[in-house]
């Protein structure tokens, strides 16, 4: 509930300052461009500032704001999973126009008041009048300008789509990350158990489950493979009271708090298994039909490997000796020391604890 309530401040906080800013734009090219439409008299006591129109707009994109997240974060949280994308685009379209219409109205109604003006408020004035049509292209064009950022942000990672803009990786750059490979124990079983059409819907539930502890963590999905995700972090973030292991007990928490699920759905409830490592490597802009970041180096190979190792060893949480010295483990969690292994593809050894809780 509090991450949902934290998930949903963060939307709210995007929503109010883009459509405050929209909604600002838009009055600044009314307000410059009234007196040169042609055939338009305005009236002598039409002193409204400029300042008093920005605060309307401000007042605007806060009433639109609020709605708009409201109803992007019901419909993302909730019922994503429950409509085909065409029918939550007919239904959010047709929510938007009804609140549009609504808080112009009473909006107008305010305006009215404090700017002392007659403005179309009266019933279905929305119908005829073309400004209003103006303001509903207006605003579906920059609603999918909006869409557009969301998921982009989504899909490479807070901050990262500006940094692609201004091409700060199209040469290879040196970072220092922390890679997790977070990978379904016994999955050729369940595999085989399931059938590969509810084993999807088991890896799908996972994956979603693991979505919803990413952002307290401030973790980001490098990819999916298969029943296997790579999480990644910027190595202060990952160090940061413990993020990189502490995800990885949150995840498993939140599943265990669905098990009663699981187990009705699919007749069991899914393990992890990870391997934690961290280090510096290459990121670069690669493609041109299909563009995405890569890493490049060995910390990812090693971060592999070690997630190969817990079977081995019939550990969940395996972290190398290396990145645990950066960690400052409180008391709920304890490390046992594995040992210097000679993982598969290394010429030198590697020290390897396991982590549990306490």
């Amino acid at each position: 509930m509090k991450e949902n309530l934290k998930e949903f401040l963060r939307l709210l906080f995007a929503a109010i300052v883009f459509w405050s800013f929209v909604f600002c734009f838009f009055i600044l090219i009314r307000y410059y461009a009234i007196n040169q439409e042609q055939g338009l008299i305005l009236d002598r006591d039409f002193d409204v500032s400029i300042t008093q129109w920005l605060d309307f707009g401000v007042f605007l994109g806060i009433f639109i704001g609020f709605f708009y997240a409201l109803i992007e974060f019901l419909f993302d949280k909730y019922l994503i999973k429950k409509l085909y994308l065409g029918l939550s685009i007919i239904i959010r379209t047709i929510i938007y126009l009804i609140v549009l219409i609504a808080s112009l109205t009473m909006i107008m109604d305010v305006a009215e008041v404090r700017m002392d003006l007659d403005l179309p408020n009266e019933k279905g004035w929305w119908r005829t009048n073309k400004v209003f049509w103006l303001t509903v292209l207006y605003f579906g064009i920059f609603s999918l300008v909006f869409s557009f950022l969301k998921i982009v942000n989504e899909k490479f990672g807070k901050g990262v789509f500006f940094k692609l803009l201004i091409g700060r990786y199209r040469k290879p750059r040196e970072e220092d990350k922390v890679f997790m490979f977070l990978d379904l124990r016994s999955s050729t079983t369940i595999a085989e158990t399931l059938g590969h059409f509810k084993y999807s819907q088991l890896i799908q539930d996972c994956f979603l489950d693991l979505n919803s502890t990413l952002n307290r963590h401030f973790a980001e999905v490098y990819q999916y493979v298969g029943d296997e995700a790579v999480v990644s972090w910027d190595f202060k973030k990952a160090i940061k009271n413990n993020n990189c292991i502490a995800l990885f007990f949150a995840f498993q928490d939140r599943i265990q708090k669905r098990s009663g699920y699981y187990l009705k759905k699919y007749d069991t409830v899914p393990e992890f298994k990870a391997g934690v490592h961290g280090g510096k490597l290459i990121v670069v802009e690669v493609g041109s039909i299909k563009k995405e970041l890569a890493y490049h180096g060995d910390v990812i190979n090693t971060a592999a490997r070690i997630q190969d190792q817990c079977n081995v060893y019939n550990e969940k949480l395996l972290v190398s000796q290396q990145l645990l010295q950066k960690l400052s483990l409180s008391p709920s969690f304890t490390h046992k020391i594995i040992g210097d292994l000679m993982l598969k593809g290394k010429s030198v050894s590697l020290s390897i604890s396991a982590i549990k809780r306490a």
